[in-house]
């Protein structure tokens, strides 16, 4: 008895929701760099200004935190795009043992 696989349109089953994954980890990583970014440019300052404090440093950590994750959304430097190019296609090659199946009896 033979019994086969069906594929997605990427050639593998669960493809898409691997690229999807891969997508939203780029997107994630993009954010994290811009907000270790932000931070470094923060931390920069020369001088403290007159309404300094925890809460307002803590506010404004929020706020870059956002601004960077709507900028990664966005793909403001493409570095998802870049690792979406640079992985994408491995995601959506099948697995050497998934390509051997079906095969032989």
């Amino acid at each position: 008895m033979r019994i086969d696989g069906t594929s997605t349109a990427t050639g593998q089953p669960g493809g898409t929701q691997n690229k999807a994954a891969l997508e939203k980890a780029a997107q994630q990583f993009e954010a994290i760099f811009l907000r270790q970014m932000m931070g470094a440019m923060r931390s920069a300052s020369l001088a403290e200004g007159i309404s300094d404090s925890s809460a307002t440093d803590q506010f404004r950590d929020m706020a870059d935190a956002r601004t960077a994750d709507s900028m990664a959304s966005r793909g403001t430097l493409g570095i998802a795009e870049m690792l979406m190019r640079q992985f994408g296609a491995k995601v959506g090659a099948p697995a050497p043992a998934a390509a051997n199946m079906g095969k032989g009896e």
